[in-house]
């Protein structure tokens, strides 16, 4: 069964349409309004190997808060659904990234039990037009609307594009660690019997 989802949301601030298969070629066909954002959505599918599509459209003239984390929100939801039941699944994924200055670290358990953890500050507070800040928004919204643990920290670093990029990097090669289907695990990772 492919493991993949299509997510429509439109409100009176955003319309995006999100296509995302966890197991792709690390393809990306990307129209977010969002520069910096597409940036970083290309680099996490290539770093995951997800095939992620993004139609958004959204009131950038007002600032690009609402569209970047509408986007997170219609990202969380396509990985949930693309997991299904989770069967078989490695559940935890790790990834430390070096981008030259910066050393950025994601870890995920993919619990069901939604939880945010981020350590670091970066020294900017803009890269180009984009407000750094929206970086925390749409990870916290990722990881509610996925269900997942994830911990963010971004260990030092200098230049605010690198520190994020190897966020995004880090962020696809957790995901991808995490959802990996290992052999070995019969049924759902968990004592529990269900995630």
């Amino acid at each position: 069964m492919a493991r993949e989802a299509t997510i429509a949301r439109t409100t009176n601030e955003t319309s995006i349409q999100l296509s995302f298969s966890l197991d792709g070629e690390g393809k990306a066909e990307l129209e977010t309004g969002v520069p910096f954002l597409t940036h970083m959505l290309d680099l996490f599918a290539k770093h995951g190997q997800f095939d992620l599509r993004v139609d958004a459209k959204g009131d950038t003239h007002i600032d690009d808060h609402h569209t970047t984390e509408d986007i997170g929100i219609c990202l969380g939801q396509a990985i949930k659904e693309a997991l299904g039941d989770k069967k078989g699944i490695k559940r935890y994924g790790n990834a430390f990234v070096p981008m030259d200055d910066a050393l950025a670290q994601v870890v995920i358990d993919l619990s069901n039990r939604p939880h945010f953890e981020f350590r670091g500050e970066f020294p900017a507070a803009k890269v180009g037009t984009f407000d750094v800040e929206l970086v925390y928004e749409f990870l916290w919204k990722l990881a509610l609307e996925a269900r997942m643990n994830l911990h963010v920290i971004v260990h030092y670093g200098r230049n605010t594009h690198h520190m994020i990029e190897a966020v995004f990097k880090a962020l696809g090669r957790a995901l991808d660690e995490a959802t990996m289907v290992d052999p070995r695990v019969k049924g759902v990772p968990s004592t529990k019997g269900m995630l």
